[in-house]
Formats: C-alpha cells, sequence, structure tokens
C-alpha cells in the first residue's frame, strides 16, 4: 500500500465520530458476516469482519491510532457513506431489543434434564434452570415463555435470564386478575405445612387450607406434595400480599347440583347405604353420594357408648334411616339404632317390681348410678338406695364404671321407659330390731360423723346413727362446741338414753359411760366447808377457782369476796384458802369465798343444796344475795322506806 493512501491518525479520528465508532466495533466484534463475498469484502468495507483485515494493512495501520476506522483499509472511501448506516441498521434489526430488568418473551429452542434455553431474539441466547418451571412439567421446545432480562451478559458474555423473577413480577397482577374473573388456576405443591400446603401460583406462595383440599376430610396431606392441580384463588390480603387457594370449590361447585337434586328425592323414613366420611366426638358425617348426612351420638347405638368410634369406623360402609332433612339448609339427621327393634320391647314381661335383676354399671354420678340390665336398658340407683345409712355420700364411695351389681326393682314404667333401681333393699333394715340390739341403758362404741352446734351424730352401725347432746358429753368439762371434746371420725363410748324407733332417732350420752362424780363431791364441797384453790382468772366481776385433786372442778368467787385481808385482789394464779358458800350437783355449781376465812360473812338462808328445802346446817345462798343483801344495805333501804311514808303522809 502506497504512503498515499495512508491518512494520518489525527484525520481519521476527525472523519470517524466518537460515538460511531463502539457501535461499529462491537457489532464487528461479534457477529461477522459470513455471507460477504471476497469481491464485497474489499469494496464495502463495514461488512467485513476485524479479522479479515490482511496482515499487510494490519502492519501499515499507524500503531498510535487508539482506535480502528474503516478509513483505514486501502480503497475505503465511504466511511461516512448513508450505504454503512443502512447496513448498520440492518443489523441491529436482526438482533432485535432487550433492556436489563425487562420481561420480555422468548420461545424454548432446547430443554434438557436440568436446563432451558431460550430465544429472545437477541445477540445470544439464555439459559434458564429447569426447576423454575416445576409448575409447567408439560413445557416443550417452541414454547413461549415470559422471562426477565436479569444481565445483558455476563463476565462470560452470557446472556442471564431469570423466568421465576419474570413471573413474581406479573403474578400478583395474575392473581388479582384470576381472583376477580373467578378463573381457574393450576399450581405447584410444594410442601406440607401447619394446617396445609404451600402452593405456587404464577410464581406466587399460595396457602391450602387443609380444609380446602377435597371435601372429605384428608388425613394423609403428604400425598399431594409435589402434584400441579387445579385451585381457585378464593381470599386475597393485599396489604400483606397473602394469596388463599381452594381445590374443594372446584368439587362443591359440581356437588351443589347433585346436592339439591338428591334431597329432592328424599323422604322422612327412608334407608340409604352412605360411607363414613368423618367421625367426631357428637357424631358421624356419612357420604350418602355427593350430600352429607349427620348421625348424633345418641342415634347411633341403644346401648350408651362413650364415642361414636365404637360402633363404626371410617370409611365403612352401613345403612341408615333419614329421620328428618332441611331442604333450605341441606342437613339431612340419619338414624343407625333405629334400624333395630327397641331393646325396652324385648324387656322380659313377667318382670316386675321387687324381683332382682343384676346389671353393669355404665355411668357413675354423685347423686346416683345408671346400671345396664339389657343392651338399650338401664335402670337409676340413686345414692339413697345404696346404703341405710342417713348420711348422703357420692355413688363413687359405693361402686365404679364396670362393675356388676345385683338390684331389686323398685319402680318400672314401660311406657316412658323408666326404672329405678336399688340395693339397700338386698339386706336387712337395721331400725327393724332397733330395741333388740340397742337397748336403753346398753352401753356400744360408734363412729363420730358429724358436729352440730348443739352435739355429736355417732354412727354405731350402717344406717344406725344417734345424737349425743353437748351436755352429755362430760361431766366436768364446760364444752362450748363438740370440736373442743373429739374429731370427725375418732372412736367414742356411748350409752343409749333414748329411742325413737318411729321417727328413726336415738338419743346417745358419751358422759353416762362413767358414774357422775358429783356425787362424790358433796361431801368434799359442803356448805361452809374450806378448800384450798387456785385463781384460774381474776376481775372486776370475780374469778374462777381450781381445786387439786378434782380435775375439772371449778368454783366462782363473787367479786366481794375475792378481796384478800389486806385489801388487795387475788390475782390469777394465786393460791388461797376458800370458804364454800353454795353447792348445787343438779347444776353443777360451786361459789366460794375468800373473804369468809378471815370474816364472818352474813348469809341469807336460801335453797339446800339437794333442792329440798331447809334441812338445817350449811345452807346454799345464791351469789347475788351474798354480794347484794348486806346488813348495810338492809339498813338504808329500810331508813329510804320510812322517808317516804313519811311524805306520803
Amino acid at each position: 500500500m502506497s504512503e498515499e493512501n495512508q491518512v494520518p491518525a489525527e484525520e481519521v479520528q476527525k472523519e470517524t465520530p466518537a460515538q460511531e465508532a463502539p457501535k461499529v466495533e462491537e457489532t464487528v466484534e461479534e457477529t461477522p458476516v459470513a455471507a460477504a463475498t471476497e469481491e464485497v469484502a474489499e469494496e464495502v468495507v463495514p461488512e467485513a469482519p476485524v479479522a479479515a483485515v490482511t496482515e499487510e494493512v494490519a502492519e501499515e495501520v499507524v500503531p498510535e491510532a487508539p482506535a480502528f476506522s474503516w478509513a483505514d483499509v486501502e480503497g475505503d472511501s465511504i466511511a461516512d457513506s448513508g450505504e454503512r448506516q443502512a447496513l448498520v441498521d440492518l443489523y441491529a434489526e436482526t438482533l432485535g431489543s432487550s433492556v436489563e430488568h425487562q420481561v420480555v418473551e422468548g420461545k424454548v429452542t432446547v430443554k434438557t434434564d436440568r436446563e432451558v434455553i431460550i430465544d429472545i431474539n437477541s445477540k445470544s441466547e439464555g439459559v434458564v434452570s429447569l426447576n423454575e418451571f416445576r409448575y409447567n412439567p408439560e413445557l416443550a421446545v417452541g414454547d413461549t415463555v415470559e422471562v426477565l432480562v436479569d444481565r445483558q451478559e455476563d463476565k462470560n458474555g452470557q446472556l442471564v435470564l431469570s423466568h421465576r423473577k419474570a413471573r413474581s413480577i406479573k403474578a400478583w397482577d395474575r392473581v388479582n386478575e384470576a381472583h376477580d374473573n373467578d378463573e381457574i388456576v393450576k399450581g405447584y405443591v410444594k410442601a406440607r405445612t401447619k394446617g396445609g400446603m404451600i402452593v405456587d401460583v404464577f410464581g406466587l406462595e399460595a396457602f391450602l387450607p387443609g380444609s380446602q383440599i377435597d371435601v372429605k376430610p384428608i388425613r394423609d396431606y403428604d400425598q399431594y406434595v409435589d402434584k400441579t392441580m387445579e385451585f381457585k384463588v378464593v381470599k386475597i390480603n393485599h396489604e400483606f400480599k397473602n394469596v388463599v387457594v381452594s381445590h374443594k370449590a372446584l368439587i362443591e361447585a359440581d356437588l351443589e347440583e347433585q346436592k339439591k337434586e338428591i334431597i329432592g328425592k328424599l323422604e322422612k323414613g327412608q334407608v340409604l347405604e352412605g360411607t363414613v366420611k368423618n367421625i367426631t366426638s357428637y357424631g358421624v358425617f356419612i357420604d350418602l353420594g355427593g350430600v352429607d348426612g349427620l348421625v348424633h351420638i345418641t342415634d347411633l347405638s341403644w346401648s350408651r357408648i362413650n364415642h361414636p368410634s365404637e360402633v363404626v369406623e371410617l370409611d365403612q360402609k352401613i345403612n341408615v334411616v333419614i329421620l328428618d332433612f332441611d331442604e333450605g339448609k341441606t342437613r339431612i339427621q340419619l338414624g343407625l339404632k333405629q334400624l333395630e327393634k327397641h331393646p325396652w320391647d324385648a324387656l322380659d314381661e313377667n318382670l316386675s317390681v321387687g324381683d332382682k335383676v343384676k346389671g353393669k354399671v355404665v355411668v357413675l354420678a354423685d347423686y346416683g348410678a345408671f346400671v345396664e340390665i339389657l343392651p338399650g336398658v338401664e335402670g337409676l340407683i340413686h345414692v339413697s338406695e345404696m346404703s341405710w345409712s342417713a348420711h348422703l355420700r357420692s355413688a363413687g364411695d359405693f361402686m365404679k364404671v364396670g362393675d356388676s351389681v345385683e338390684t331389686e326393682v323398685l319402680t318400672l314404667d314401660r311406657e316412658d321407659r323408666k326404672m329405678s333401681l336399688g340395693i339397700k333393699q338386698l339386706t336387712t333394715d337395721p331400725w327393724t330390731d332397733i330395741t333388740t340390739k340397742y337397748p336403753q341403758g346398753s352401753k356400744h362404741e360408734g363412729t363420730v360423723r358429724n358436729f352440730t352446734n348443739f352435739g355429736i351424730f355417732l354412727e354405731l352401725e350402717e344406717g344406725i346413727d344417734g345424737l349425743i347432746h353437748i351436755s352429755d358429753l362430760s361431766w366436768t368439762k364446760k364444752i362450748k362446741h363438740p370440736s373442743e371434746f373429739t374429731s370427725i371420725g375418732a372412736k367414742l363410748e356411748v350409752v343409749v338414753l333414748d329411742i325413737d324407733a318411729d321417727n328413726r332417732r336415738l338419743s346417745l350420752g358419751h358422759k353416762q359411760v362413767e358414774s357422775n362424780p358429783w356425787d362424790a363431791y358433796t361431801d368434799a364441797f359442803a356448805v361452809g366447808k374450806t378448800v384450798t384453790g387456785t385463781m384460774i382468772n381474776s376481775g372486776d366481776k370475780g374469778g374462777d377457782v381450781k381445786f387439786e385433786g378434782y380435775d375439772g372442778v371449778e368454783a366462782y368467787c363473787p367479786a366481794r369476796h375475792i378481796t384478800k385481808e389486806d385489801g388487795a385482789k387475788l390475782e390469777k394464779g394465786e393460791t388461797a384458802e376458800f370458804k364454800v358458800i353454795e353447792f348445787n350437783k343438779d347444776n353443777r355449781r360451786i361459789v366460794v369465798s375468800h373473804v369468809g376465812t378471815y370474816k364472818e360473812v352474813e348469809v341469807k338462808k336460801g335453797r339446800s343444796a339437794s333442792g329440798g328445802g331447809n334441812k338445817g346446817g350449811n345452807v346454799a345462798v345464791p351469789n347475788q344475795n351474798v354480794e347484794r343483801s348486806t346488813m348495810g344495805d338492809l339498813d338504808a333501804l329500810a331508813a329510804l322506806k320510812e322517808q317516804m311514808d313519811n311524805e306520803n303522809k
């Protein structure tokens, strides 16, 4: 090549716009034009690839030139001609247009076990993982799919596409559109979760509740994992972008018309075959072939059952009778036991009141027990009929569920199908020979069962109770409440004081087991006798005194008689001499005086200790007379009376 044809680098840069050089260079590097002939290659320089430039030209190009120019090629005189621009435009049209982060459509050209190659009419094809098409296992070569241009090229010059991201961008709009138009969508069941399944719909994760999988209860959710199914979008939460789908809704739409047709043919008393669909604590749901009916637990068996599973099993085919139905609410009430004869109809006609029957305890309550005589035939044993005892207890104290018991028929109503039974009637009533077993004055031992403010109820044997009055508990102790004397369950010896067989009442006494110690106190505490005692308490109204060697015996010392010789009062715990000024055995009352030991006390004659009048000697004088009826008091009263008489005159 001659020097005349060489163009300086500075002129090349001036003739070739800066913005065109990168574009042409990029195009030439990536897309060779293989169809150009050798002759065209010499004359039309833009179609020749960079690789076609001869070694001679490459050597003569000025090394310092930073960019390639078509003017460097020998014979090139059309660098800025319109023909070159037209060729560039034609080349751009063949590549199509793709912008990063935009969703475009592409065609599947190749599908392997791991990847899918997609042509978006760009410089090169993109590769997408097959996992992104799990929701569409029927994907085939030639299908058109949407992809997101993630990157025009990576470090290897590869076009990066994503089908999952493209679906995610448009999924929300598609889901809303499907919900608004009530469309049926396909979804891929990804995994099981609490209460249902996770479903991939349009690239979004939707929730499929367990109750919305099928019209019948599903016991094994795992069987639906990795399956593609059809769904309806039933609920959308726009705030949190949550989607709920249902497969059951598709089935119900088909069954609704079928239900109406079946219900229209139903009649009360009609017997149908059905399949046990679901078992609950209150009954069994039966599938009658498109419509469900309920057999309540009380309509499953004439016998008492605790749970429906004792009678039927899931998926079991059984015959049921239609008891009632509601066409408006499509509710059907079914019965199973009604297909069998009522057990009461099979009850022995000769069975009557007073007969003995055996049965099994099926239900236990505080008030009694239900005993099954025959399957479906039960009688009630009230707790009061379980024992002759008057103390009401729980039925659980006598028996438990499952026990076999022998009973006596007390009442029998075949029309209302009711029966009452008793157990205590099988034993003799203990009150029938009460006077023989517990004659008046006899001694016995019993158990304390209950307290009252006025006494203790003592059980001598099952069914025989007696009352110990609080005054009959002790000869000497002053008892304010029976709990001070004994405790529930304690054993006490008693004497039968009185018997009322008609009213089933027994009067008992505990202190009567021993002789009355007050008989021996008559001499020890005779009126006028001096005894040594200790003050238990002391106050303005007097105090109580106890005596050593006489346990439980206490005497009362009035306030006027508690003063010592030096004028001081006896204090609590102080021991001193006392003179007995009153003794009453019947009332168990003793009144003493300390003043009387050092000073003569004038007393008014009163009732004797025996209550039989004045027999001479020491007399018992009430305490108030001792305190108030002194000679000084009498003189003052006499003077007052004389003054009043003079005034009246």
